[in-house]
């Protein structure tokens, strides 16, 4: 496995990864919208790191250096293909986002839906913490849980 810049060529196979995951479906994503919001961060040159297997995407992570509260780092977006999950691709994501992020900021955050019961453990067992939570932030009925994590 390869972890690498995001090209153009993978917009597609990471849209149809994200519109075919429950997860965000939840949030009505379609291949398409996930298409121009990975175009879009492409084209406004957002970090997104891509693992690589075989020459063909199999996940990736979008971090943002300051974007939280314009002083920490933030974990955006990851997502690991279906068939891959278990298979510590997003162990290696959030390491490489993190070994980056920790050259600007001391900490990092990242939002989890509520019913993400999985992610949630996931992070935890990355030494992630929950520090708080957001109902309704991005659709009515979800919480959004706030996990923090200390790189220093």
């Amino acid at each position: 496995m390869n972890i690498r810049p995001m090209l153009e060529s993978d917009v597609m196979p990471l849209a149809r990864l994200m519109a075919y995951t429950p997860l965000w479906q939840r949030y009505n994503v379609t291949e398409a919208t996930a298409a121009r919001r990975l175009s879009d961060g492409l084209a406004s040159e957002a970090t997104i790191a891509v693992a690589e297997s075989s020459g063909a995407p199999v996940g990736f992570v979008w971090y943002v250096k300051r974007g939280a509260f314009d002083r920490s780092g933030y974990i955006k977006l990851i997502g690991v293909t279906q068939e891959r999950r278990g298979n510590s691709i997003g162990r290696a994501l959030m390491e490489h986002a993190e070994a980056v992020l920790l050259a600007d900021s001391p900490d990092v955050f990242l939002l989890v839906s509520d019913f993400n019961h999985d992610a949630c453990k996931f992070y935890a067992r990355l030494g992630y913490n929950q520090v708080g939570a957001i109902p309704d932030y991005v659709v009515p009925g979800i919480t959004e849980l706030i996990f923090h994590k200390r790189l220093t």
